[in-house]
């Protein structure tokens, strides 16, 4: 008993999904955040370690900020700009290979599919069907040997903007409290603690980790970085005193 329509139905109730293992957008945004924010409560840690005024903390929070997100936007944009550029020069080659070579191509294709257990003839048969389409042969090329998809290569601006807006958000974390009235560097210290915490605990959602693990172990080294910087600033700050 059965048929097509059991056999659908059974599909569908087998049917099953996968987190983002790349991370999506999620991934870049938290650590940028998570950047911004443990760079900037340690500079500002360390300028407190050294005695400054309340006016010189907030200068250099802000300073770490405009200076940490301009820097991360710079380093992403000309990464990333600068691997699409690699890969639109490799996809160049492979789309002049399969305009001059097509029966080697063809031949290639074939062969990755028999390397990977398909039987020689249909291997053969199912690399000739998907060439035929030079568009779509160069995307499977792609694919099979650059490891990359044609029409879905990474935005240098976008990758630049988000780097940015995340860092800057994470780095006036610890700002906040001082532009807000705060004269020490408790509640700046709170906020960036929760705000680790926090951070730690949304990356939990792209790795295997519990929330409350995750939480801890950024917890754990954005306060070690803090902790740190404030002893180098009161040593700098007591031998230049």
């Amino acid at each position: 008993m059965g048929g097509p329509a059991a056999e659908a139905v059974a599909a569908e109730a087998h049917h099953h999904s996968h987190r983002d293992v790349n991370g999506g957008w999620l991934r870049p945004a938290v650590f940028g955040a998570m950047d911004g924010l443990v760079s900037n409560v340690a500079l500002m840690t360390g300028v407190v370690g050294g005695d400054a005024s309340r006016t010189t903390v907030i200068l250099a929070g802000l300073a770490g900020l405009a200076a940490g997100a301009f820097s991360m936007a710079a380093g992403e944009y000309t990464s990333v700009a600068s691997q699409r550029e690699l890969v639109e020069a490799e996809l160049e080659v492979e789309r002049r290979e399969l305009r001059r070579n097509p029966h080697d191509e063809l031949a290639e294709l074939a062969q990755l599919y028999v390397s990977r257990g398909v039987e020689p003839r249909l291997a053969a048969e199912v690399a000739r069907q998907l060439s035929a389409d030079p568009d779509q042969a160069l995307e499977i090329h792609a694919r099979e040997e650059l490891g990359v998809d044609p029409h879905d290569l990474p935005s240098p601006l976008l990758a630049a903007v988000s780097s940015f807006g995340a860092f800057a958000v994470g780095a006036l974390l610890p700002v906040l409290p001082y532009l807000l009235g705060a004269t020490s560097l408790l509640p700046a210290l709170a906020v960036a603690m929760l705000g680790l915490f926090l951070c730690g605990a949304v990356v939990s959602r792209v790795t295997a980790r519990t929330w409350w693990y995750s939480g801890l172990r950024q917890l754990l080294l954005g306060g070690s970085a803090a902790g740190l910087t404030y002893l180098l600033g009161r040593l700098i700050g007591s031998g230049i005193g």
